[in-house]
Parts: structure tokens; sequence; C-alpha cells
């Protein structure tokens, strides 16, 4: 049986699957023409196809809204002042309840603050000149970060650089022997992100290549991916019944990987398959081994994943050629429908917004994917829109892990789940790994691509509502409770970078899509979005 608990990994919780690893396989990069493909247009065919009922498409941003959400960023951008540690040029996690500083960071975090820093450029909230400066004393503290195979450890303090077993506990340098805890662990999904922010940064500032390419360089993806046999089953037999083929969640250096895998595919760990696909680290079989939902049994021996939010679940097989290798791989095409509705979607593994649209700020799904992942996109924001407003009776929507709604600097697991449906008929493939009862932020901002008007609305509506969520130095606080109106009043730098990013491609063109888009690590991103139509259509 595959195990099904979380593991929180930096600030977010991931699904875990089961129980190594090296195969790197060449293929053509994309083209120049290929990459220009990225257009920053959206997926506006997608957008009006099999809405949810009382849903209709969404139309482009007006210029009055453009200027509100700009002074939106101008306003998020200065929390950064704040947030970056002076002794090592690290963003600190968070900031919050009032002067306290969570000085502790993680690989997660310095690459969406590189995209994040990119995107103020974008925005010309920065000049280039200082643009340059913020990411090359970023990357001149980064070299320095005690890492293995090219990636970060878990957690470092911001004050020093030490790496540290977790906020606030002791500092690696006093543990003599390597264990298998976070003191060598290496995050696959958090690591994802900073190669991807690398990979942003070079883009914007070429000028910057004698920095970040021996950083992109060192890294070794294939650690994370599980080489072993595969069988024409779900899982292997002959090793514990394990998805092969899959990516793990993340690797102990000097032991070897992780006891689980990233077995669900539509959730933020995919970053990680597709930089380590587009630096020729990882094969194909990463991408198709995966599950887009749990799939049905192909043998006696395959686990039974009937537990899941709903079951039977609908869908088919279907082969797909691997765009590397040719190699054929018998896909589970499966999907959920919102109850009461003839409408598709994709589930996250505990129906949380960023785990559905994250990866789409930086790979450009909406454009690369229109049958697949970037349609699906489209589906999980207006999910999360009629669950929100519809069953839980909440005046505003955006239901995705972030903090608490109060002043403890806790943090949460939230999610649209659909714990207010019948049994069997949930919209998260596991509904009982989140609670509901909480709205971030940074879930309308991700939602603008998708559906902009929608999303829009929302941001006023959490601003006029629950106006202590908001203030000029630093935009957005992180949570709210609808019920009650409480607000966590505390901020961090990954929730504020999806904002910065998200509005970054909102305001500029998709500008950070189209960084990465011409980054030469993007073409597995292109060749694997397009080879797939999802049964969603």
């Amino acid at each position: 049986m595959i195990k099904k608990p979380w593991r929180r990994t930096a600030l977010r919780a991931v699904p875990l699957f089961g129980t190594a690893a090296v195969l790197a396989l060449l293929a053509t990069p994309l083209s120049p023409a290929a990459a220009a493909q990225e257009s920053g247009s959206g997926a506006p065919a997608a957008r009006g196809a099999n809405l949810p009922e009382g849903l209709s498409a969404s139309a482009p941003l007006t210029d009055a809204q453009r200027a509100d959400l700009l002074g939106v960023a101008r306003d998020t951008w200065s929390f950064y002042k704040t947030d970056i540690d002076p002794h090592t040029n690290l963003p600190m996690d968070n900031i919050g309840p009032g002067t306290t500083l969570g000085t502790y960071t993680s690989a997660a975090n310095i690459g969406v603050y590189l995209d994040a820093v990119v995107s103020a450029g974008d925005l010309k909230l920065v000049t280039r000149p200082e643009e340059r400066r913020l990411i090359s004393s970023l990357l001149t503290s980064v070299s320095t970060l005690k890492s293995s195979h090219g990636f970060l450890l878990q957690w470092y303090d911001t004050t020093n650089g030490h790496a540290i077993m977790n906020p606030g506990q002791a500092d690696c340098t006093t543990q003599p022997t390597p264990q298998r805890d976070n003191c060598s662990f290496l995050s696959a999904v958090d690591n994802g992100w900073y190669a991807t922010g690398l990979m942003v940064a070079r883009s914007a500032l070429p000028e910057l290549r004698s920095q970040i390419d021996p950083l992109l360089g060192a890294m070794d993806f294939s650690i994370f991916y599980d080489n072993r046999a595969q069988t024409n089953c779900n899982t292997n037999p002959a090793v514990g019944n394990q998805p092969t083929g899959q990516m793990y969640g993340g690797y102990y250096a000097g032991q070897g990987p992780a006891d689980y895998h990233n077995g669900a595919i539509y959730s933020d760990p995919r970053i990680a398959m597709y930089a380590g696909m587009g630096l020729h680290q990882m094969p194909g079989d990463v991408w198709w081994r995966t599950w887009r939902t749990l799939p049905p049994k192909q043998c006696p021996t395959d686990p039974d994943f009937s537990w899941q939010g709903q079951w039977p679940v609908a869908g088919y097989w279907q082969t797909i050629k691997d765009p590397q290798s040719g190699k054929p791989f018998n896909v589970w095409e499966g999907h959920y429908t919102y109850p009461g509705t003839s409408t598709t979607f994709i589930p996250t593994w505990g129906g949380g917004m960023f785990e559905a649209l994250m990866a789409n700020e930086i790979v450009p799904e909406t454009s690369w994917g229109k049958t697949g992942f970037g349609l699906a996109d489209v589906r999980a924001a207006q999910v999360q829109q009629k669950y929100a407003t519809e069953q839980l009776h909440f005046p505003v929507w955006g239901l995705s892990p972030s903090s608490t709604a109060d002043d403890t600097g806790n943090y949460g697991g939230f999610g649209a789940t659909g714990q207010t449906f019948p049994a069997g008929q949930a919209i998260a493939q596991c509904p009982g790994c989140a609670t509901e009862t909480t709205v971030t932020p940074h879930a309308s901002f991700l939602a603008l691509s998708v559906t902009p008007q929608e999303a829009f609305t929302n941001i006023q509506k959490l601003r006029t509502l629950y106006p202590g969520i908001y203030s000029s130095d630093g935009g957005f606080y992180d949570a709210v409770a609808p019920a009650t109106g409480s607000v966590g009043h505390r901020r961090l730098v990954l929730d504020q970078s999806m904002i910065m990013t998200a509005l970054d491609n909102a305001l500029a063109g998709n500008a950070l899509r189209k960084h990465f888009a011409a980054d030469p690590a993007s073409w597995a991103a292109h060749a694997y979005l397009s080879a797939e139509t999802m049964s969603i259509q």
C-alpha cells in the first residue's frame, strides 16, 4: 500500500507516496522560434469551454484595473525592503506579526525571491542596475551556502548562512554524523523553484550568467528520479509495490533518496520535473508515470485507490509516445466532476490553489498545454470560485496553504477539498488533508492569468470587506477567516513572491513566462505540455 501522509517541505505541504536514481537522457533543445510561441495571451480558447454554472468567459483586465494592480505591486514590493537580511542578502521566510522576523530561509524562498526581483524590474519598480545588484548580491551569498549535488538543504539561518535543522533549532554543524533529517535533506520541489528562479534570472539578466551558470551546472536532478525497473502495472511488486519511474520527494545527501514519491502530478512538485527534464537529467518517464488522478488497478498487486476523493474515477487509459524516446506509455487520463454539474477538472492533492496554479506563473502552461495542463489550470480556478462561494457561502474565495488567520504566526494546510459534499464526491484527491476555513490573497493573484475579471473582483472584495488585510508598507497580509473576519498579520516571502510574479505576468505581457520560455531549459516543458490531451476536454 502506498502511504498517504503529507511532508512539509519549506512552507508547503506536498503529497507523499511510498519509497534511486540516475538517468540522463539528452534531447534537442527548443528552437528560438518555438520559444517565441509563448505570446502571453493565456488560454482564451479554453476559457469559455465547459464552464461551471454561474461562470462565463472572463474578459481581459481594463486599463483602470491594471493601474490599480500596479499600485498593489508597488506596495507589495516594499515588503522586500525589510525582508532581506542585511547580514547575508538572503530573503527571510516571513515578517510578522508586528516586528517578528522569520530569520530562516529555504531553496524555494530563494528561487521565488529571484522571480520577484525580476518581476520588479519588468514592472519598472526598480532600475536595471538595482535589479542586477539585488540578484548578484543574493547569488554571491548563495554560492557560499552548504549544498550537495548542486542543491540547497532544507533550512538556513539568514543571519549567518548556516544550515539548520528547522527554524529555531540546532545549527547543523553540531551534528557530527549525517542522518536522515533536515540537515541533509534536499527537497525536490523546493530545489525545483530554486532552479527555475535561476533560469528566469539568467534569461532576464544575461550579464549575470557567469554567476548563474555554475549554480545550474552543478545540479543533478537525476538523484530525484526513481530509475528502478518499471512494469505494466501501476507499481512494481518486486520493489515493495512502489511506483517506479516517478520522482522521489527528496534526497538525503550522502545517504540516498527519500522513501516517498511525489505521485500526484497536478501539484507544485511538477516544477522540479520541468527543471529536471529541461536540464537533460530526468527522462520523460517521470512525466507519464506520475498520476493525473490516482489510477484504477491494472494488476492485482496494484494499490487500491478507492479511498480518494471521487470513486470510481472517470477517464480512460491513453497510449502516449514520449517526445524524446518515442517509448509508449499507458497513461490514466482521469478526472473528477464537480458534483451536480458536467464540469470536469483535474484535482489537486489537497485542494490548494498554489498546487494547481503556481507553476503556471513560471511555465506557460496555458499557452503550451491548451488541451492539457493549461485547461486544467482554468478549471482549477473556476472550481475554487464556485465551491467557496456556493458551498462554503464565503463572500470571497481562494483557499490555499498559508499562515493562519490570527497572530499566532502559525501555518496551515488550507484548500477547497469538498468536505460539504457527500462521501465519494470530494473535489480534492485527499479530502481530509486540508481545512476549509481560511482564504489567502495569493490565490486570487494566481488566478489573474486564467480568470482575470473574477480574480480582480475578489482582490477588491478582500480589501473592501477586510480592510485590515492590506497596508501600503507590504501589500496584503497572508490570510483571513471569512466566517469571522479575523486576519493573520503576517507576510511570507513565498506568498508575496507569488503575488509579484502573477502581477508581472498580468501587467507586463506575461514577461516572467517569456523569460522562462527563452531559457534553453524550457524545451522540455513545451514538448511535454503540447503532447497531451486530457480527458477534461
